[in-house]
Formats: C-alpha cells, structure tokens, sequence
C-alpha cells in the first residue's frame, strides 16, 4: 500500500517558498507544519522537507544518524566556528566529543554552582527597586562572565569584547536571506567585509589565551575548561592542537552564553505575562530557601523553578530549529529520499503541537508536574536536540537557568516595560528582535 502523498509548503514559481519564509519564517514554518508532518519545501534549486512527527524526528536524530550530516547553515558556522563540536562530523566530531565529555559528568558541573551564584549575587547588587532595565543585556552579560569563569577560572576582560564581536556576527546570521541563500555570503558586501572583520578580531582575542595559557607550562595549570581542553589525550596519547582548542573554546562560550541568557530573558518575560505563575514561583522560592542564596542542594526542591524554565524553553526554545543533510538515501514515513536530502526539524512547531500540549500557546508550569514528560513522545520536547548529538552542556544549562533563576526571583519582581513590542527573531539562536526592558520591583523582606 502507498503512502499518502507528501503535501507541499506555500510557495511561487522559480523560488518556490523562499520568500514567504524571508517574510516571516516562524509563520512560515508554523502554517507549514499544520499541513502534515511531513511536508515538502523548496528553496530556489534546494529542497526540503518539515518534520514533524517526533518518530520521524526520532529516525532522523537517533535511528539513522549515521546517515545524515549537519545542514548547510550550521556547517556555513564553520567560518566563524571552525570544527567545533556544533559544526564538526564524522570521526573527528567523535574523537572530540568523547574528549571534552568529561568535563560536563555530573560531579564535574556541580562544583560551578557556586560560581553561578555567586555571580548573579553581584549583579543583582547592583539593581535598584524602580529602575527599567535591558533584561536581554543583563543576562548576556551575566552568562558571559559565569561561562568566562568556568573556561578560564578567572574573570578575563577581553571576553566582554568577544561577547561583543559575537553579538554582531549573530546578528549578521539572522538575516533570513543569508539563510535561504547561504551563497550570499560569498559575495563582496559590506556586511560580508564586516563579518570577516569582526571574525577575524574574535580569533585574534581567543588564540591569545590560548598562547598565554600555553606560555605557563604543560600542564596546563587549573581547573577550568580550558586546562581541561590543554591536558586532553585520545586513546593514542595525541592532543588537540591550538586551532581545535580555538574551535571548541568558541562553541563552548557561544552555547554557555547565550543560549542561557535567551533562555532566561524569555522566562521572565513569560513570568511578566502571568502573574499566576510568578506569585506561586515566589511562594516556592521563600519556602525553600527562607531570604537566603540557593545552592545546588536546593535544587530537587526547587520543582516548581524548575517547571518554570522547562515551559519556557518549551514555548521560546534558544536552539529553535535543527537541520540535517542525508549523505546517502535513505526511508522515512514509507517515502524515498535522496542524497542531498534537507530535513528541517523545528521545535518551536513541535513543541506547540496541541497532540502533545494541551492549550499548547498558554505558558502553564504546571504541566510538567508528575509524569507529563514520560505521557508525550521522546521527541516531542527537544530544547537540546537529540541522539548522539543532543547538547553535551544541557545538564550544565539547566544547572545555571533554575539557580539564576532562583537568584534573581528571590529578589526582584520584573515586569515588562509598556510600550515595546516583543518580536522573536529566529537566528541561529531564538533572540528579541527589539530587545527586552523590564522594570524592577524589590521584593519585600528582601536586601538590597
């Protein structure tokens, strides 16, 4: 028996669905997956397909991995990325992740909760009851000095500037034109001038740590990430030269900054738009920690926190789409495709699939009380990817968000400033378009 016929996406002759995905790509991919789970796109020459149903994300992620590669825009990173675990494959990307595993095992993470802590402590110190700030700035500039922390051991100035030539390079990335045709990128504009520039600063500023770190000794001394990365030896005794600790100090610092900051602006965003789940949030926060820091012992008490950032990153994921590129043929949902096969799998679809979410669009916490995640498909919630190449610092993302977030909710109450519109921007990461103000309510019995 055939299966059905695999229905198309919007589109217009000669560039197929390029432009209603430049006009507006998360609509775009939304009334796209309403159209089935699976469902044909085509980009100019380049075709593609939506997958929706988590068991054929299942098949693409984990079942037949060993078939597809990293799509086009993630390995377009490499210009920026070198061969770090986000953009490797292969052999190499193996050799590398078993590596740099080590240093995210769970008794290795808990020793930066304190360092988390302790951090957003200082920021908050500096905050003022009454005062409208950049939530968004705030928290990226927050998770770049806990991530420069944990790379490093110690507070390094230039990572604010590599912060800095990464905001203008993410930016460059989010022009949904550069997107759909990456060939772009190739031409002699002014953005392409600038984003060489910048990228070419960023690889100065990295390779000068690791030259002065190199410069101590071997070993390296410490017992932050990059001794790690220094002192790391495969089975047969080799070690990563400096331009592969170079691609993987990049990555590590890019997915510890701001994917948690993004994940954290959208929680208190969501927060500020109902005030049900702050108050309950609150209450949990007092109960549990009594005015005091949180420390990582609190956290199985901290459920409901811990709700809070999964919802979050459920309605507003920072990794919101995933993409591969079949190396070979390959069957999926009783079809046929070819080499060269693009396979779009988007969270911010799947996870506001009504088959799996109740009232999908509705921030509710409290759905995953219980066994909710074990109720719903494996793949049916994906903030960080999944199969074997799922993120290697979720434990260590999740980690930071709930305590930060602890952190900061003990004292402040913030609400979203009038006035200012608030636009996901779907680039490499899920960012604010127009930027997050939010205003500032001391909490009572709180010190400032």
């Amino acid at each position: 028996m055939q299966p059905p016929a695999i229905p198309g996406a919007a589109g217009l002759p000669l560039v197929g669905s390029a432009l209603h995905y430049a006009r507006g790509p998360l609509g775009f991919l939304e009334d796209t997956a309403r159209r089935g789970d699976l469902v044909a796109m085509r980009f100019a020459q380049h075709r593609a397909w939506l997958v929706s149903d988590p068991a054929h994300v299942e098949q693409v992620l984990v079942k037949s991995a060993g078939s597809f590669m990293k799509d086009v825009f993630l390995r377009d990173l490499k210009r920026l990325l070198g061969e770090g675990l986000l953009t490797s494959e292969g052999a190499f990307w193996k050799r590398q992740r078993r590596l740099i595993q080590p240093a995210f095992h769970r008794d290795k993470i808990a020793g930066y909760g304190r360092t988390m802590v302790d951090h957003t402590v200082r920021m908050l110190d500096g905050w003022r009851d009454g005062t409208t700030i950049d939530l968004h700035s705030a928290m990226m500039s927050l998770t770049a000095d806990i991530v420069t922390r944990a790379l490093f051991g110690t507070d390094v100035d230039d990572m604010h500037e590599v912060a800095d030539c990464l905001d203008v390079l993410m930016t460059r990335l989010a022009d949904p034109l550069f997107t759909i045709f990456p060939t772009l990128g190739k031409l002699p504009l002014p953005s392409n001038r600038r984003f060489e520039a910048v990228a070419q600063r960023l690889d100065a500023i990295v390779r000068g740590f690791i030259a002065k770190r190199r410069a101590m000794g071997h070993p390296a001394q410490g017992d932050d990430l990059l001794a790690m990365l220094l002192n790391a030896r495969d089975e047969d005794g080799s070690q990563m030269d400096d331009q592969t600790v170079r691609d993987e100090v990049l990555v590590l610092f890019l997915a510890g900054h701001e994917t948690t900051a993004l994940a954290l602006s959208w929680t208190f965003y969501l927060l500020s738009e109902n005030p049900d789940a702050a108050r309950r949030l609150h209450a949990e926060l007092d109960a549990v920690l009594g005015g005091r820091a949180p420390t990582l012992d609190d956290m199985p008490k901290l459920e409901f926190t811990g709700h809070v950032v999964r919802e979050s990153m459920r309605l507003y994921p920072p990794a919101w789409a995933l993409g591969r590129e079949s190396t070979e043929a390959f069957d999926l949902g009783g079809h046929r495709f070819e080499k060269g096969s693009w396979m779009w799998m988007i969270p911010w679809t799947i996870h506001r699939d009504p088959r799996w979410y109740n009232e999908p669009l509705r921030f509710m916490p409290q759905r995953w009380e219980g066994d909710f995640q074990k109720s719903i498909p494996k793949f049916a919630y994906l903030p960080f990817g999944g199969g074997p190449r799922v993120c290697i610092g979720n434990q260590f993302a999740m980690m930071e968000s709930v305590l930060l977030l602890a952190t900061i909710a003990q004292r402040f109450a913030l609400t979203t400033a009038p006035g200012q519109r608030i636009v996901p921007e779907p680039s490499v990461t899920l960012r604010f378009k127009h930027g997050l103000r939010m205003a500032l309510t001391q909490r009572a019995g709180a010190t400032a």
